[in-house]
């Protein structure tokens, strides 16, 4: 296997591990308003991810950061074309890290209530987002032969790719919903069993769809292998959710995403970016890669770094284990 093989793989992980972790945590954003009854239920949930969203962005960065060095054919053309997409992601995030901070830091009930709002929408329209920008990216774009992006906005939002952000949209908040009754404690744990066990049957029609869609324009033999896990792990969640065992939901969840994702990538090889216009002007892990000498670089600096992220993102989760409730919450908040 050739290096740029490699990191097309690694950046494939990377992906899943930023959709695994920041999945639940647009998920429960979503929930504030969907699931919460009162501010001090939003509080809660806000707290079961206040300790470690930051640290599930990382992932995003870590990820776009692989790509610009890995691929920078793919960065320049993926960056340019779906420039306002992922400009309106970066604005959501940046003003949803904002609303995290700033909400608590008044009393006034306007003040509180326009920062939740902001982590409502800064939370569903990422989630909808991404789900569009990658369905677009395995139907294939106008790329012409200077491997430059010849489209326009309109073209992104086609049928398919609608359908794809309805799927992550709903698959997160799924995921978020299984994560809140992991997290919590008492009636807002009994609701969050209830609402993701509808959400999990929305999102497995979809979903279904979604797959069977992409497998059928552009899979093969690995990628239908992917695409039964992912249906085998999302109806074992939602069974397993309306058992009430949330733990085992979550993982399966987790795989539900790690699969479907798996499948998109594997979908896409060897091209990391398709032409609609001609199959000749597409990127591929080729002609869009950095030098041997670069990616040989990066991968010893990966080696290295990785497993200290791991490790310590991994104690973050051990330490801020415990479930919480309204209890917890101070009134004054």
């Amino acid at each position: 296997m050739e290096l740029h093989d490699v990191w097309f793989v690694l950046i494939a992980v990377l992906w899943i591990g930023y959709f695994f972790l920041e999945g639940f945590d647009f998920g429960i954003g979503v929930l504030t308003r969907l699931l919460a009854r009162d501010r001090k239920e939003r509080r809660v949930l806000i707290n079961t991810i206040g300790p470690v969203w930051d640290g599930n962005e990382v992932w995003l960065l870590t990820a776009g950061g692989a790509t610009f060095a890995a691929f920078p054919e793919w960065y320049a053309t993926l960056f340019s074309g779906f420039y306002l997409p992922l400009l309106i992601i970066l604005l959501c995030l940046i003003v949803r890290g904002v609303a995290f901070e700033y909400r608590s830091k008044r009393a006034e009930e306007k003040w509180q209530t326009n920062w939740e709002h902001a982590i409502f929408w800064t939370s569903l329209i990422p989630a909808f987002l991404w789900g569009v920008a990658f369905a677009n990216i395995v139907r294939g774009v106008k790329i012409d032969a200077d491997m430059e992006y010849v489209g326009n906005v309109w073209d992104l939002l086609n049928p398919y790719a609608i359908l794809g952000g309805l799927v992550t949209l709903t698959l997160f908040t799924f995921h978020g919903a299984v994560f809140a009754g992991l997290k919590t404690v008492g009636d807002i744990r009994e609701r969050a069993r209830g609402t993701a066990l509808k959400l999990g049957l929305g999102s497995a029609v979809l979903a279904l769809v979604f797959l069977v869609w992409t497998q059928v324009e552009n899979g093969d033999g690995p990628s239908l292998v992917a695409m039964c896990v992912a249906v085998a792990s999302l109806v074992a969640a939602i069974t397993t959710v309306a058992a009430g065992r949330e733990g085992w939901s979550f993982a399966f969840s987790g795989v539900t995403i790690a699969a479907a994702v798996a499948m998109l990538f594997l979908t896409l090889f060897p091209d990391v970016m398709p032409s609609s216009l001609n199959d000749a002007w597409s990127l591929t892990v080729t002609n869009a890669s950095s030098t041997p000498y670069t990616l040989t670089i990066m991968t010893w600096c990966a080696g290295i770094a990785t497993p200290v992220v791991l490790l310590y993102q991994g104690w973050t989760y051990w330490v801020f284990r415990k479930r919480i409730g309204t209890h917890h919450i101070a009134d004054a908040h």
